[in-house]
C-alpha cells in the first residue's frame, strides 16, 4: 500500500469572524503552494472545523501520514501542550495514520523581512519629513504565562530595531503579560518621539488585534502632537506562506525540535520552577468547535477571562483561560 501524505494546519481559533476567514486563506495558499498534497486545516477553539475535522477530513481522503503544523508564532502552552494533546488523541485513535508534529514559526529571518514589509508600509502613509531616528516602534506580542514565549517578542522587537534603525523601540502585550499595550503606549508618549509605528506581530486579525488598534487610537486622540500609525499584522505575507511550507519541509527532513532550553517545563526557569514536569493535558474542551460570534450573532466582546482567575485541574498549576492567550505545557523537545 503506498503511503498518501497529508498537511494539517493547526490554527488557534477565533470569535472573529475575519480572524477565521484570514485563517481559511492561509490553507488555501499552502494548498496552491503544496499540490502534492492533501492540505485541511481546524482550530483548537471556537472556530470551526475543529483540529479533529481537519484530521477526519485527511483520513476519509485516504492520508496514511500527517504532517500537522502549528498555524502559530511561538511555542507556548498551545503548541507545547494543547495541540500535541489533540494530535496525540487522535493518533492513538488511528493507529493506521502516522501523524508526525511540527515546530512553531518561531523568530525567523522570513517573518521579520515580512514584518519590515508590514512596517515600510505603515511608514508609506505618515507625514513625510519624520525620520526613523524620530520614531518608536512599538511591537506587540499575543502575551502568555510563558516567558520564554514572551521573550521571543522582545528578541523580534530587537532585531527590528536594530535593522531598521528606529530611535527606539519597545514591546507590549496584548494580554496577560506585562506591559499591555496601553500601559506600554503611556510610557512611549513621555520619550519625546514625533512619530510611533505599532506594529502587531500576529498573524491574523481578531479581537485583541483590534484591540490593540482602539488603545493605539486613544493614544492618538490623547497625544496630538504625536503621529501614531497602526501597522499591519502579517497575515499572508508571501513570506510567511514561505515559512509555513519550510515548516512542512523540516518535518519531511527530520528536524522539528523546539527550543527547549528556557521552557518553563522542561528547565527550571527563574520564578517558574514548579511548572518542571507538570502534566500534559488539554485544556480547551469547553470552548473547542463553539463557533464564532457569526454563530452566536451577538458581536459584544468577551474579555470574561481577562481578570487572571484560575482554573485548577488539580495537577500543580493553574491556567487563565484568557481566550486571546497561551497557556500550557509539553514538556517535549
Amino acid at each position: 500500500m503506498t503511503e498518501k501524505t497529508g498537511v494539517m494546519i493547526c490554527g488557534h481559533g477565533s470569535r472573529d469572524v475575519e480572524a477565521t476567514t484570514e485563517f481559511a486563506s492561509l490553507a488555501r495558499h499552502l494548498r496552491e503552494r503544496l499540490p502534492q498534497y492533501a492540505v485541511e486545516s481546524g482550530y483548537l477553539e471556537f472556530a470551526r472545523p475543529i483540529i479533529r475535522d481537519g484530521l477526519e477530513a485527511l483520513k476519509a481522503q485516504g492520508v496514511t501520514r500527517v504532517l500537522a503544523v502549528p498555524g502559530m508564532l511561538f511555542a507556548a502552552g498551545h503548541v507545547k501542550n494543547d495541540l500535541p494533546w489533540e494530535i496525540n488523541t487522535f493518533a492513538a485513535e488511528n493507529p493506521g495514520m502516522s501523524i508526525t508534529f511540527g515546530r512553531e514559526l518561531a523568530v525567523d529571518p522570513k517573518l521579520l523581512a515580512a514584518s519590515r514589509a508590514r512596517i515600510e508600509e505603515a511608514e508609506a502613509k505618515g507625514k513625510p519629513g519624520v525620520t526613523r531616528a524620530d520614531t518608536i516602534l512599538l511591537v506587540v506580542g499575543r502575551g502568555t504565562n510563558d516567558p520564554d514565549a514572551n521573550s521571543n517578542v522582545s528578541k523580534v522587537a530587537r532585531m527590528l530595531w536594530e535593522g531598521m534603525g528606529f530611535g527606539w523601540t519597545e514591546v507590549a502585550y496584548s494580554g496577560v503579560a506585562y506591559p499591555l499595550v496601553n500601559q506600554a503606549l503611556e510610557r512611549v508618549t513621555k520619550l519625546g518621539y514625533k512619530r510611533v509605528i505599532v506594529f502587531p506581530y500576529f498573524l491574523f486579525t481578531g479581537i485583541l488585534v483590534k484591540r490593540i488598534y482602539d488603545w493605539a487610537n486613544e493614544a492618538a486622540a490623547a497625544n496630538p502632537d504625536i503621529e501614531f500609525i497602526n501597522a499591519p499584522y502579517l497575515n499572508d505575507h508571501p513570506l510567511v506562506i514561505d515559512s509555513f511550507v519550510e515548516r512542512v519541509e523540516e518535518i519531511l527532513r527530520g528536524e522539528t525540535h523546539m527550543n527547549c532550553t528556557l521552557c518553563k517545563y522542561r528547565t527550571q526557569v527563574v520564578g517558574h520552577e514548579a511548572s518542571v514536569g507538570a502534566v500534559q493535558a488539554g485544556h480547551h474542551h469547553h470552548v473547542r468547535g463553539i463557533g464564532t460570534d457569526a454563530d452566536h450573532d451577538h458581536g459584544h466582546d468577551h474579555h470574561h477571562h481577562d481578570h487572571g482567575h484560575h482554573h485548577h485541574h488539580g495537577h500543580g498549576h493553574s491556567h487563565d483561560h484568557d481566550h486571546g492567550r497561551d497557556d500550557g505545557h509539553k514538556h517535549e523537545g
